[in-house]
């Protein structure tokens, strides 16, 4: 499925917007194009004359405004809405990995590539990359989002994934059900990547016996990250706590205090929790079990959980197309209660 947004015809406005389009695999990308004004003011980017300036466009961070991160498979065509200064019909781009973006420095012209046809082709390498514009020479890198290559899911071998243990999907013995397109390749020193303004990588790890095996290996929708956001956003107008984990200044600033139960299950570890569902959305990365302490109380309680199952019938409400399942574990089998949240696609409610 591919949609286009063609450049300027003159190419020298003096704000120039690529709306880049995608020809990715079907499930792969899951962004929206919202049409609110931007969180914002680009007015640094139209000021800039024949300055390269550029920045993510406001639907680069989805429909919440806060996730920080793109997927796509390894030398595909993919989405990334920019927002740059001056002539574009000049601009060339690269990318760079997360680690090495704070650089700027000029680059070469081997590892370029021309804007053609307004797409940009994904690294045949998995990893974290930003995307990087170059101009007369002039280097830009775009700080976030970030974009990440995943590992194909058809380059799993007999449930293992380079040495790290991932178990079988139903899509293994029946080829027509579903399964994600690719894994996300994690490091150690990846962990604290920031996914989206609350949330970071570590959150959707696997919490299984593998803890000494690295690279470890996730599936990860964005789709759940916008709605992760969205309810945290409307939560957040109650509630006023930092997140009891933070690692960064940025992360003791939020405003909602919340801790990520369990994100992305490998099938071979779903099978081994109690009470888990068979070919649990958690498999597919589209699901997390979150605690919120929503009234601000500094406990979590069933009170809590009123507040965000509000909350997410709100979001389903505002954005039909992250309709999901909604799962609340109040009783006394469970130390602290928690909320499931998913974006399967189709609203369901329970009670755990």
């Amino acid at each position: 499925m591919t949609a286009k947004t063609e450049l300027p015809r003159t190419g020298r406005t003096a704000l120039g917007t690529l709306a880049i389009a995608s020809s990715a695999a079907l499930g792969v990308i899951q962004f929206f194009h919202p049409t609110h004004a931007p969180t914002r003011p680009f007015a640094a980017i139209a000021a800039a004359g024949p300055r390269l300036a550029a920045g993510a466009s406001p639907n680069a961070f989805g429909l919440s405004r806060a996730v920080q991160l793109r997927i796509a498979l390894p030398d595909d065509s993919v989405e990334f809405p920019v927002e740059v200064s001056g002539d574009v019909s000049s601009l060339s781009y690269e990318w760079v990995t997360a680690e090495d973006s704070a650089s700027t420095d000029s680059t070469t012209s081997r590892s370029l590539r021309p804007l053609a046809g307004g797409s940009f082709i994904t690294p045949k390498k998995p990893g974290f990359y930003r995307l990087a514009l170059v101009r007369d020479g002039e280097r830009q890198v775009i700080p976030a989002p970030t974009l990440a290559v995943m590992v194909p899911f058809r380059d799993k071998v007999g449930g293992m994934l380079n040495g790290y243990h991932i178990g079988s999907y139903i899509a293994d013995r029946l080829s027509q059900h579903d399964h994600p397109a690719g894994f996300l390749e994690v490091r150690e020193a990846d962990v604290g990547l920031k996914v989206s303004k609350h949330l970071r990588l570590g959150d959707f790890l696997t919490h299984d016996r593998q803890a000494g095996v690295w690279p470890k290996y996730i599936a990860l929708n964005p789709r759940l990250l916008d709605k992760l956001e969205l309810v945290l956003s409307k939560v957040g107008e109650r509630a006023r706590l930092s997140r009891p984990d933070a690692l960064s200044p940025d992360d003791r600033e939020s405003d909602v205090a919340f801790d990520v139960h369990s994100g992305f299950r490998t099938p071979a570890h779903n099978g081994s929790v109690w009470r888990s569902a068979h070919d649990s959305r958690h498999e597919y990365g589209d699901a997390a079990d979150v605690a919120i302490d929503a009234d601000g109380d500094g406990r979590v309680t069933r009170a809590d959980e009123i507040l965000v199952e509000h909350a997410v019938d709100q979001v389903e409400q505002e954005h039909p197309e992250l309709a999901g399942g909604l799962g609340l574990y109040t009783s006394g089998h469970y130390r602290t209660p928690y909320v499931h949240i998913d974006a399967r696609g189709t609203r369901t409610r329970w009670r755990g």
